[in-house]
């Protein structure tokens, strides 16, 4: 895939993953529009990336969704890229009875609601394009479960799924669909888990982009980063080992006062 002169989407574009593209894509040559919830940090974000374009957008609302598709590809009629970046991550003891049903699932309508319905509202316009991408980061949670997250590992196994049966229902037309599994990284979406997950061991973002861009520029349709890779061979030959070590974790978490 050629990643110069392309019109590109991006979700949660403020920050981690999506900022990372973001900066690398434009510098790069491309026209770069960012979504994300926040107002004030897609303004700071604009102040960085003074080359980028904003949408205050929320993933999770089909309506937000709708009003993006028609706005951006009125005013960006060459947009031929979307990466679905935007996501969270969350512990949840599901033995908690003060978490209501709402909040429990709300992961799922970000994570995995929010990509499908993106990619149905822009698909008629991808489709028109002489040669478009569809990018979908999901997770090496997605592979092996970390039970202290279990909505968001379940949202990404889910996507995962489906980005797999997207690509081959788009086989034959001029859309590719790449998928980043991404491995744990130094971003916001980590930050609730330190002391849990060695900081050691997660990849700097701007590296794991690096990866990325690399890979889909050789038409890698399935790219995994750093221990990423790791993961994927050990979910195919041990999966066991990968669980245990990260359900010890999620015990020793929720035996801690107020887990």
């Amino acid at each position: 895939m050629e990643l110069r002169n392309n019109t590109i989407l991006i979700t949660g574009g403020t920050s981690g993953f999506g900022y990372e593209f973001a900066s690398r894509l434009i510098d790069m040559g491309n026209t770069v529009i960012i979504t994300g919830r926040d107002q004030a940090k897609l303004d700071l974000t604009k102040k960085k990336l003074p080359l980028v374009h904003t949408f205050q957008s929320d993933v999770s609302d089909p309506i937000a969704i709708k009003q993006l598709c028609a706005e951006v590809t009125a005013q960006f009629p060459s947009l031929n890229i979307i990466i679905n970046n935007a996501g969270e991550m969350r512990k949840i003891n599901l033995q908690d009875e003060s978490i209501d049903l709402d909040n429990i699932v709300r992961e799922i309508g970000i994570n995995l609601s929010g990509p499908i319905r993106m990619i149905q509202a822009f698909l008629p316009h991808l489709k028109s394009q002489p040669s478009a991408a569809i990018v979908n980061v999901t997770s090496g949670l997605a592979l092996v479960p970390f039970p202290i997250a279990p909505v968001y590992g379940a949202t990404k196994a889910g996507l995962r799924s489906y980005t797999k049966s997207l690509r081959v229902q788009l086989k034959n037309t001029n859309i590719k669909v790449f998928e980043l599994v991404a491995p744990g990284a130094n971003t916001p979406l980590n930050d609730k888990f330190a002391g849990e997950v060695d900081s050691k061991s997660l990849m700097q973002p701007d590296k794991l982009i690096d990866v990325a861009i690399k890979g889909i520029m050789k038409d890698k349709f399935e790219i995994y980063p750093g221990l990423a890779r790791i993961i994927y061979i050990f979910s195919r030959l041990a999966p066991g080992i990968i669980f245990g070590q990260l359900s010890k974790i999620t015990e020793k978490s929720l035996s801690k006062p107020n887990s």
